[in-house]
């Protein structure tokens, strides 16, 4: 409405647009005020007002010069605020692509015993980098999904190692300038469709029962991105190793995907988690130092979750030769696996060819006295989603306590339905009636969203990331099959919830925003932060956390923030240096709260660019 007016009026004198723009805000401010008395009840029957108020306010949210369609490359169009800023150079080309937690030369010196040197290792402060990390040289964005579950641009994650060494797995194939991925793995080399229609026999995957799974040592997911279309999410992770670029590849190809390894540190999801845990000839030895590992699986699998197990040592009196091992090797890694099962009350309820497939059992008091009898112990009482750098432990996670009870509903309905960790009042403060009250809420702000950057429903976004999730009220509200949403739970938020997340039957992660996430650079489409600065505010630096907003955000993603105004004017300030077009917005009920939102779009630009430059 303002561009229309301004060339309505471009041949009058500078008092007459002055004019017209007060009358136009006028107008604005008396229509927001008309809908609102209306909306109170004191207006009834007005129609007419009603329908002038609606297109009034709908021309008054457009954001003049903020475009959020896709284009590859080139300028983008500038915002309508001014003021000095610094502004921050790219990186040295050496950073396209790195993660400052599983830095490789940093990792290598760390001990490599339990896989410690895997593990998060973040840099010291004076180490950070300030600069913004630069996308390759013709990098694009990837293609939509469904169709970027099998094809990822070369430019993208330009690394053929895999192409060779997994050649005769049909896990990824060169073509062009593109890579292929036919949906193959080490122990599905015919396709995970088939493979999964085998699990489908013995585990409830279609019925909504299994909804959240965990695929440890993923390598490109195809396991996490072939259970999508039947409903189930997958959190997939493998380390940053010689199979260079796999969680890379996974991201790239739309399925969720995060940096990590079982090594020493507790895994970052809360207790009671996940319906369906996933090990592919992943490489983890599951019965060394008495199961530990195997104990850290339970600990995020829900009773009645069920444990696969692909690959050496299932069916070792077959497969001993292929597989170049000696079979008394093979014979004792299973009887430990087998040993650790029974003390987890894990009942096996299939094995066929190469897998093997446990449940874990809902009410562990059948086999208690088993548990008692041995050398291993029940966790003390304490908080087992405290998790965050903390060590494993040799001990069994309890089934009390703690949400994960067979109250839990199948998916889609346990998206809204109560959480039975606030059912049960395990979440202090959130009532049922507080978390309807914010489901409620959420709705109401992905729907002002959606009129802001109308490109949401549209499936050009399709790896999401919530910075600071709460109750999961934003990805609840979002949801659909065209995406997916990681919701990051603070490691310093007031409440952890996490776990009510994962009973909606999404996916989350814990992590701190003062050091990196565990991902590649460019791996998500769009972030979203509520009261996130406000929370890290005296904690870290804004500049430190907008940084990484920039590594892991795609050049043409957006962001949407919303947090107090003396906040958002902080972060404007930096942003205003980062390439990033930007609009600071008053909250949806108008512009007397103090809560604002920030939008912005990412500009294209790759390394060696020199005609892009940060504009507001």
């Amino acid at each position: 409405m303002w561009a229309a007016m301004a060339g309505k009026n471009s041949g009058d004198n500078r008092t007459r647009t002055s004019v017209s723009i007060f009358i136009i805000a006028g107008l604005c401010c008396f229509f927001y005020l008309l809908g609102a008395w209306q909306r109170s009840g004191f207006g009834k029957g007005d129609s007419i007002a009603v329908a002038v108020t609606k297109t009034v306010g709908e021309n008054c949210d457009i954001l003049p010069n903020l475009n959020f369609e896709t284009r590859h490359a080139g300028e983008a169009g500038g915002t309508d605020e001014s003021e000095e800023v610094e502004e921050l150079k790219p990186c040295d080309p050496q950073y396209t692509d790195y993660t400052p937690c599983q830095d490789q030369k940093r990792a290598m010196t760390f001990p490599r015993e339990n896989m410690n040197y895997r593990e998060r290792h973040c840099p010291p402060q004076e180490e950070k980098l300030h600069c913004l990390i630069p996308a390759p040289k013709g990098y694009v964005t990837p293609f939509p999904w469904p169709k970027s579950r099998d094809y990822v641009p070369y430019a993208n994650a330009p690394y053929k190692s895999l192409t060779v060494e997994k050649a005769i797995q049909n896990w990824v194939q060169y073509e062009g300038n593109v890579f292929r991925f036919p949906g193959g793995g080490t122990q599905f080399p015919q396709g995970a469709d088939k493979y999964i229609d085998q699990l489908a026999s013995v585990v409830p995957i279609e019925n909504g029962t299994v909804r959240t799974a965990l695929d440890t040592g993923c390598g490109v997911a195809s396991w996490g991105a072939y259970l999508w279309k039947r409903n189930v999410i997958a959190m997939s992770f493998a380390p940053r190793d010689s199979h260079e670029a796999q969680v890379q590849f996974a991201l790239e190809r739309g399925v969720p995907a995060v940096i990590g390894v079982l090594g020493t540190i507790k895994m970052p999801y809360p207790s009671k988690a996940f319906d369906m845990a996933h090990c592919s000839r992943c490489l983890i030895p599951w019965g060394a130092a008495d199961g530990i590992l195997m104990m850290e699986v339970d600990r995020v699998l829900r009773p009645g979750g069920y444990w696969v197990l692909s690959g050496p040592p299932i069916n070792w009196k077959v497969n001993f030769k292929a597989w170049q091992r000696p079979k008394e090797d093979l014979e004792e890694e299973q009887r430990k696996i087998e040993e650790a099962a029974k003390l987890l009350c894990w009942e096996k309820i299939s094995e066929k060819g190469e897998t093997a497939i446990w449940q874990k059992r809902k009410d562990s008091a059948s086999c208690r006295s088993a548990q008692e009898n041995s050398a291993a112990r029940v966790c003390k009482p304490s908080d087992p989603d405290s998790v965050w750098y903390n060590k494993m432990e040799m001990c069994i996670t309890p089934n009390n306590g703690n949400g994960g009870d067979e109250s839990l509903k199948p998916f889609p309905e346990r998206l809204y339905a109560v959480p039975p960790r606030i059912a049960n009042g395990l979440v202090s403060g959130v009532s049922v009636a507080k978390y309807q009250e914010d489901s409620k809420k959420w709705k109401k702000h992905v729907s002002a969203y959606k009129k802001i950057n109308k490109l949401l429903d549209t499936g050009r976004y399709r790896n999401i990331m919530d910075m600071n999730a709460g109750l999961g009220g934003f990805a609840a509200a979002l949801h659909s099959p065209k995406f997916w949403v990681m919701n990051v739970m603070p490691t310093i938020a007031e409440k952890n919830t996490l776990g009510v997340v994962f009973e909606r039957g999404l996916i989350g992660i814990y992590h701190d925003w003062c050091e990196a996430f565990s991902t590649y650079p460019r791996t998500y489409d769009l972030i979203h932060a509520s009261g996130l600065f406000s929370l890290y505010k005296d904690k870290c630096e804004f500049e430190d956390i907008l940084l990484e907003m920039d590594r892991i955000l795609r050049p043409e993603g957006a962001v949407i923030l919303r947090d107090n105004v003396d906040v958002l004017i902080k972060v404007k300030k930096i942003i205003g240096g980062m390439r990033w077009n930007f609009k600071l917005m008053d909250h949806e009920d108008g512009p007397l709260v103090p809560k604002k939102i920030l939008v912005a779009v990412k500009q294209y630009w790759t390394l060696g660019d020199t005609n892009s430059t940060s504009s507001q």
